[in-house]
C-alpha cells in the first residue's frame, strides 16, 4: 500500500465546490466584523469613530480605549535570547500606528456592506511620522520604532563553530550581498473566522489556520479562558504556507466582542487586507563571505545577517537562528559563522513564510559557490563537486552542531546533470554565445539540504473501527492541500487492510481530536503519520481477543492478514473474520469504541536533501527571461505516495521560481504598499512555469520507523538558486556577477546595457 501512487482522496468537495470554507458558515444571527486600517506607515493618530456609530446597521464600534489597549506579546525564545521589553503588538493602534493596514476600530453591523459603508465614518487624524523603510534605515536608527527597546535591532545572534579562525589560511575569498526579498504568502483563501459562544459558557471558533490546537492557547488567553473552554474548528483551508500558522489580532478580538454583544460574529478578510496585513516572509539581507583553497575546497563560510521582521517581532526575528543549522549546506565545510540581526521596520510583520529560514541561507551559499567557481575558472558542477559529502560519511555531523541523518548529494547532483546531458547543454550555450543573436542559454545548479521535524509539538493519532465497518482517522496534523487524508489512509491500510473507501477522516477539530501539532515545517508524516502507524498497531492489538472469540480460537493463536483485512488462525488462513465482524462483537459486549490511539512526542529532526538543475533563455534585447527546463532530484526519505511528493514539490518549486524570477513585495519610501493587488503582485499561472521533471532518492533515515523525512518545504529551498545562477550563468559573458531578485525584464535590460554598447539608448 505505502509506495503506491494512490490517487487524492480528499479532493471530491473541492473540485466540486462544495467544500465549506469560513466564509460558507451561515450561523444564526450572525453579525459581521470590519477593521478600519491604518492608511500611513508611520504615524501619530487620532480616531473618532462617533459618526460610524451613528450610521444605518451598525451595532458598535470598538477602539484600543473601549478594549483597555489589550497588547500580543513580543515572542521569545527559550533562554529569552529574543527577548525585548515593550515590543508588544496592540491588538488595536491606539496612539500610534507601525505600518499600513495596521487595524485602528472595529466595526459591527448587521451585513458586510453595512460593516463596510461604516468604515466610511471612522474619521482619523494622522500626524506623520518619518517611516523606517528597509534594513539599512532601520540600522540607521534616525528614527526608533519602539523607545524601550533602544535601537531598532531587536534581536541579535552570534554563532560559530568551535574553532572559528576566519579567512587567513585560505587561498581565496569572495563575498557577496544577497537579497532574499519579502514576499507574500497569497493563499487561494485568505483569511477568515466566525465565533459563537454556547449555553455551556465555552466559545465555538471556526478559522482558517494550519495549526488548530496551537491556535487555541491565544484565543483562550485572550479571551480569559482555559484552552477546554474553546472549541477550535479548521474547516476547509485554502492554502496557508506558514502565515495561517498562528492567531492574528483581527481574529483574537471576535470571541470578546462576541460576548460583550451576545451575538456570533464573522469576519473574513479581502485581498487588499491579505496583501496589507497576512505576515510576509523572507525579507532578509545577508552579506556572505567563503574562503577556499586554490584546487576550490571551501575552508570557512560567514554570514552577516540582516532580518527584517516588519512593524512587530514574530516569527522572522527567529529565522538567523534557523538558518545556522543548514549554514554549510551537504558541504564539508569545517568552520562557519553567522552573526544575526533582527531589525523592525514600517511594514507588514514577518512570519514563517515556506522553507522559513532554509530558502534565505540556501540562496546566499548556492550564490557565493557560482562565484567561486568563477574566480578559480572551475564549472559549477566541479566546485560542488569537491565540497560534496561523501554518502558513506551519513550521518554526517556537520561544522554547525547539525547531525545529517542519511543522504547522497553527490548522486542527485549526477541524476540531474544525466537527464539534461549536461555536456550538451554547455555546448548549446558556446554556440548561442559564439552566433551573438539576441538569445542567450544559462544552465543554474543547486544542492541542499533541508530541516525538517526540528520544532514537533506532540501529535496524536487515531484509529477507531466502527461496527459498519467503516474507520475513522482522528489526526493532530491539521491539513491545507498536503493530502494527507490519502497518505495517512494508506499507512492505516498497510497496517490493518482496511479498504481505502471505507476510511473517514477527522482533523482541525479540538474537541475530536485531544492532542495535535498542525502542520508546518515539513513535519507531519514524521510525528502524525507515526502517530497512526503506532495507532493503527494499537487498534489490532485491541481487536485481536474478539478476532480470536469469533474464531474459538487463543488469543496467541490469532493474526491479522492485512492483504486481506481479515483475522485468521496462524496456519489456517481459509477460515476468516473481517473487521466489521470484530467491531459488531466488540459494540455487543459494551466496549464504547473499538480504537487504538497514539501520541508522538519523540520526533527528531531529518534533513532531508536533493539536487535541482535550471535552464533559461535569455533575450538580451528585452531582458526577458524563460524557464525551459527544471529537472530535479528530492531526497525524502522512503517516499510514501510518489504522486503526493510530487505534488509538494511542484508547489514548493512554483513558489520557489516566483521569487527568483516575479513575486516581491514592494513599498515605497514612505512605506505605502505598492503590491495590494494580485494585479501588482505577481503570482504565476501555469503558463508562466514549464512541466517539471523530477526524480526521487531514496535514502532512508532511521529516526522514525517509516524512513520518511519531511518534502514540503524542498521545492522553495533549491529552486530560487538554482534559477537565479541559471540568469546569472547566462548573463556572465556580459560581465554581470550578480543581480539581485527578482530578476525581472527591466533588471535584467538594465545590466546588460551598463555592460555592453548593444543600444544607443543610455540608462537613467
Amino acid at each position: 500500500m505505502l509506495g503506491r501512487r494512490q490517487p487524492r482522496l480528499e479532493d471530491g468537495d473541492i473540485l466540486r465546490g462544495t467544500a465549506r470554507y469560513v466564509a460558507d458558515l451561515s450561523l444564526p444571527g450572525t453579525a459581521w466584523v470590519a477593521y478600519a486600517r491604518a492608511t500611513m506607515a508611520h504615524a501619530r493618530i487620532t480616531v473618532d469613530v462617533a459618526r460610524a456609530r451613528a450610521m444605518p446597521g451598525v451595532i458598535a464600534v470598538f477602539t484600543a480605549a473601549d478594549l483597555g489597549s489589550p497588547e500580543l506579546p513580543a515572542p521569545a525564545l527559550p533562554g529569552n535570547r529574543y527577548a525585548v521589553a515593550g515590543l508588544g503588538r496592540p491588538v488595536l493602534a491606539s496612539d500610534r500606528v507601525r505600518f499600513v493596514g495596521e487595524p485602528m476600530a472595529a466595526v459591527v453591523a448587521e451585513s458586510p456592506s453595512l460593516a463596510a459603508d461604516a468604515l466610511e465614518g471612522i474619521d482619523v487624524e494622522y500626524e506623520p511620522l518619518p517611516a523606517v523603510i528597509g534594513p539599512d534605515a532601520a540600522i540607521a536608527g534616525d528614527t526608533l520604532l519602539f523607545a524601550a527597546a533602544g535601537s531598532n535591532v531587536i534581536a541579535a545572534c552570534d554563532l560559530s563553530t568551535e574553532v572559528w579562525d576566519g579567512f587567513a589560511g585560505c587561498d581565496v575569498v569572495v563575498s557577496q550581498r544577497i537579497v532574499n526579498h519579502s514576499l507574500a504568502a497569497a493563499p487561494m483563501e485568505g483569511r477568515g473566522c466566525a465565533v459563537e459562544w454556547g449555553e455551556d459558557g465555552r466559545v465555538n471558533v471556526w478559522v482558517s489556520t494550519q495549526m488548530p490546537h496551537m491556535v487555541r492557547m491565544g484565543f483562550a488567553a485572550a479571551a480569559r479562558l482555559t484552552p477546554d473552554q474553546v472549541r477550535m474548528r479548521s474547516v476547509a483551508v485554502g492554502g496557508a504556507f506558514g502565515a495561517k500558522g498562528f492567531p492574528y489580532p483581527e481574529e483574537l478580538l471576535l470571541p470578546g466582542l462576541s460576548r460583550a454583544l451576545r451575538r456570533p460574529l464573522k469576519w473574513v478578510e479581502t485581498r487588499t487586507e491579505s496583501m496589507q496585513v497576512m505576515a510576509t516572509g523572507r525579507g532578509q539581507t545577508a552579506t556572505i563571505t567563503m574562503g577556499a583553497t586554490r584546487d576550490g575546497r571551501v575552508q570557512a563560510v560567514e554570514y552577516d545577517v540582516v532580518q527584517d521582521t516588519g512593524a512587530y517581532p514574530g516569527l522572522g526575528t527567529f529565522m538567523p537562528d534557523v538558518a545556522w543549522h543548514v549554514a554549510t549546506g551537504p558541504y564539508t565545510i569545517p568552520q562557519a559563522r553567522l552573526r544575526g540581526r533582527s531589525v523592525v521596520t514600517n511594514t507588514t510583520p514577518v512570519g514563517a513564510y515556506r522553507g522559513a529560514g532554509r530558502p534565505e541561507a540556501t540562496m546566499a551559499l548556492e550564490r557565493l559557490l557560482d562565484l567561486l567557481a568563477a574566480d578559480l575558472d572551475l564549472d559549477p558542477v566541479e566546485i560542488r563537486r569537491r565540497n560534496l559529502i561523501p554518502p558513506d560519511a551519513y550521518p554526517y555531523t556537520a561544522c554547525t552542531g547539525s547531525v545529517y541523518d542519511s543522504g547522497d548529494v553527490a548522486g542527485a547532483l549526477d541524476a540531474v546533470l544525466a537527464a539534461v546531458d549536461y555536456t550538451a547543454l554547455r555546448a548549446e550555450q558556446a554556440r548561442l554565445r559564439e552566433a551573438a543573436g539576441r538569445m542567450r542559454l544559462g544552465i543554474g545548479l543547486a544542492t541542499f539540504v533541508d530541516i525538517a521535524g526540528r520544532f514537533a509539538p506532540p501529535d496524536f493519532g487515531g484509529v477507531e473501527v466502527t461496527p459498519a465497518g467503516r474507520a475513522v482517522i482522528r489526526t493532530g496534523s491539521s491539513p491545507h492541500g498536503q493530502g494527507h487524508a490519502t497518505v495517512w489512509a494508506q499507512i492505516v491500510a498497510e497496517r490493518t487492510g482496511i479498504p481505502l473507501g471505507d476510511m473517514d477522516f477527522v482533523a482541525g477539530d479540538t474537541d475530536e481530536v485531544p492532542v495535535g501539532g498542525g502542520t508546518f515545517g515539513s513535519k507531519s508524516l514524521q510525528s502524525a503519520g507515526v502517530a497512526l502507524q503506532r495507532a493503527a498497531a494499537t487498534l489490532v492489538e485491541a481487536a485481536t481477543p474478539y478476532a480470536a472469540k469469533l474464531l474459538e480460537a487463543a488469543e496467541g493463536d490469532v493474526v491479522l492478514d492485512p492483504d486481506r483485512g481479515a483475522f485468521h488462525v496462524r496456519g489456517t488462513p481459509a477460515m476468516t473474520v473481517g473487521w466489521k465482524d470484530v467491531a459488531r462483537l466488540a459494540a455487543d459486549t459494551g466496549v464504547e469504541r473499538l480504537c487504538g490511539e497514539a501520541v508522538v512526542d519523540d520526533t527528531r529532526a531529518t534533513f532531508p536533501s536533493g539536487a535541482y538543475l535550471a535552464v533559461v533563455t535569455i533575450d538580451v534585447e528585452t531582458g526577458g527571461v524563460r524557464l525551459v527546463r527544471m529537472v530535479t532530484c528530492d531526497d525524502a526519505g522512503r517516499i510514501m505516495n510518489p504522486l503526493i511528493a510530487e505534488g509538494q514539490v511542484h508547489g514548493g518549486l512554483v513558489q520557489g521560481i516566483a521569487q527568483a524570477l516575479w513575486e516581491e513585495v514592494r513599498h515605497d519610501e514612505e512605506g505605502t504598499l505598492l503590491t495590494s493587488t494580485l494585479a501588482d503582485y505577481l503570482v504565476p499561472s501555469a503558463c508562466e512555469v514549464p512541466s517539471f521533471e523530477g526524480m526521487f532518492q531514496e535514502t532512508a533515515t532511521d529516526r522514525n520507523p517509516l524512513g520518511a523525512k519531511g518534502i514540503g518545504e524542498s521545492g522553495t529551498i533549491g529552486a530560487t538558486p538554482a534559477v537565479v545562477n541559471a540568469v546569472l550563468d547566462g548573463l556572465s559573458e556580459f560581465g554581470i556577477r550578480h543581480l539581485d531578485t527578482p530578476l525581472s525584464p527591466e533588471r535584467v535590460w538594465r545590466a546588460i546595457r551598463l555592460t555592453t554598447n548593444l543600444a544607443s539608448s543610455t540608462v537613467e
